[in-house]
């Protein structure tokens, strides 16, 4: 079944999909944009992980959070773009919500439920890329 005309119209503008990307992208331009302004923070938390050199992890993540978000929000190599968050947030998640080693019942249902969500990222990154290609192939 078709979607009514004002729908159709709405999924085919610029300026939703342009918002549909920034939505996606919020939490990693957000966090890259944090880590910047915070380099200390930012350096401590990968430490917290285990992650050296901790100077260049830190700066791996924002140039992948913020040039990555920017360039999917941009339409430009959008599958580069949402394939660069994509493996960036399996390894995040690895490493930053092991539900499965979790012993306290609580804790363990909230890190599954970071690491499912997270994971539901990586679908939307794979989503992005699907449709940006499907655009450009219909031009």
């Amino acid at each position: 079944m078709a979607a009514p005309a004002p729908i159709a119209e709405l999924l085919a503008s610029r300026w939703f999909t342009t918002l549909a990307c920034t939505l996606l992208t919020l939490p990693y331009w957000m966090s890259g944009l944090a880590k910047l302004f915070d380099l200390p923070g930012a350096l401590g938390e990968a430490r917290h992980f285990g992650l050296e050199p901790a100077g260049l992890v830190v700066a791996t993540t924002i140039l992948v959070q913020v040039g990555a978000s920017l360039l999917l929000v941009a339409g430009r190599w959008v599958w580069l773009a949402a394939g660069a968050l994509g493996v960036f947030t399996i390894i995040a998640t690895l490493i930053g919500h092991p539900f499965w080693t979790v012993a306290d019942p609580v804790a363990r249902f909230h890190d599954r439920n970071s690491f499912l969500e997270h994971i539901g990222l990586v679908g939307g990154f794979m989503l992005a890329a699907i449709l940006a290609e499907r655009g450009r192939a219909a031009r």
